[in-house]
């Protein structure tokens, strides 16, 4: 399916932070809106990220102009805002609150949104990209390790009693 993956605009702000919200909040084993209220705020906020440092939010396009997902990029890591201690990590980029409509899932918008955020991250020449996902999110987790993250447990942390896990993507260096 032909997609275009730009970044987010102000008149979509509102309907991005509907999407996350709809999509973390429908993952079994993930807390609900309710047991992390702050975490579901901050996703349906998510234009909040486009006045960060070196932070884009990217989002995909269906041909027909219909809003397919979207993520949050971070050129510098103490802009991230996680947990844990990737916020320190020196040459590297961040990927975080990746999310895709149900209606497009299995075709492919996480994986180009991901790809997008690699070459974010090799165009500043950063060593690494580093994200972070939970076993909720276990169709994200897979799709991760086939581009080649590999499991990071120094970057690991808990949201609340929620085990977050880390991953990095090295990258060659030009």
């Amino acid at each position: 399916m032909p997609l275009t993956i730009r970044d987010l605009r102000p008149n979509e702000f509102d309907a991005l932070g509907r999407l996350l919200v709809e999509v973390y909040a429908s993952l079994d084993g993930f807390p609900t809106p309710e047991e992390q209220p702050r975490y579901y705020e901050l996703l349906a906020n998510i234009g909040r990220f486009t006045e960060k440092w070196d932070a884009r939010v990217l989002v995909a396009l269906s041909a027909e102009g219909e809003l397919m997902g979207g993520v949050v990029y971070f050129g510098d890591m103490a802009e991230y805002g996680s947990g844990g201690t990737a916020t320190t990590v020196k040459d590297a980029s961040g990927i975080r609150l990746l999310g895709v409509s149900p209606k497009f899932r299995a075709l492919g918008v996480g994986k180009e949104l991901t790809k997008a955020c690699i070459q974010l991250a090799q165009e500043k020449g950063h060593a690494q990209v580093i994200l972070h996902t939970t076993q909720a999110m276990q169709i994200a987790w897979g799709l991760y390790e086939r581009l080649g993250f590999e499991r990071s447990e120094d970057l690991d942390f808990l949201q609340g009693e929620l085990p977050v896990y880390g991953f990095r993507l090295p990258l060659v260096k030009s």
